[in-house]
């Protein structure tokens, strides 16, 4: 998979790109991911990419123009081009799932005031939002797609079973999980998980599973299910 974020700050995305398992995932060669930087498509001899917005108003405005030239520079057939914005779509798990299987993914960051609507009118295949408020601009939104997404490509994730298992996958969240020591400050594992019947620890994470689902997202069972843990 390739995946261009285009973005008028390429450092504050490089160092989160380059480490974990996104950063392994890159130096194996199954993750393509490159910072393309907006400034040189700039207008003028400032390389301007921002002005007033009509009307009036508070803010400066991406200019449609450079952001045109900008995504045109990487576009390609199969690519899909998306706008970080907070009035984009929820990106949700099945999100992440959709456009893991895609060959390549263009990430518009925003900045300032926004960007021209022009932009997502005419120029992006869709806008997704990472939460209900507002960031200073798209680097961060950008980072935890690629994030949430190159992680789902074939090899990038060390063991691919725990794909299965992890939150949200099932429409819950993931039950507790418990390592050594045993006994920290009286504090001690459940001693379901250290009787070696897998049937009953699997019985006691889809309860548990079920159980912290009801109790912090509620939200996200089914309706007639929601009752008290």
């Amino acid at each position: 998979m390739r995946i261009d974020i285009l973005t008028l700050f390429p450092a504050m995305c490089a160092g989160p790109l380059g480490d974990s398992i996104i950063g392994r995932g890159r130096r194996n060669g199954l993750l393509d991911i490159e910072l393309v930087d907006l400034r040189p498509f700039g207008k003028g001899r400032h390389r301007s990419v921002d002005d007033t917005p009509y009307g009036g108003g508070s803010g400066m405005v991406m200019r449609v123009d450079v952001l045109d030239e900008a995504i045109a520079s990487v576009r390609r057939p199969e690519s899909r081009v998306i706008l970080m914005d907070p009035a984009g779509a929820p990106f949700t798990q099945a999100v992440a799932d959709r456009l893991a299987t895609l060959p390549h993914l263009v990430l518009l960051c925003g900045h300032y005031e926004g960007v021209d609507a022009r932009v997502r009118e005419h120029l992006v295949d869709e806008s997704l939002s990472i939460g209900d408020y507002v960031l200073t601009g798209g680097e961060l939104a950008a980072l935890v797609i690629a994030d949430a997404v190159g992680r789902l490509v074939p090899g990038v994730l060390g063991n691919a079973d725990s794909l299965t298992t992890e939150s949200f996958r099932a429409g819950l969240l993931e039950a507790p999980v418990f390592t050594r020591p045993f006994d920290h400050r009286g504090w001690t594992v459940p001693e379901v998980l250290r009787g070696g019947n897998h049937a009953q620890i699997e019985a006691w994470r889809k309860a548990e599973s079920e159980a912290l689902t009801r109790r912090v997202r509620a939200d996200l069972l089914p309706p007639g299910s929601k009752g008290s843990a």
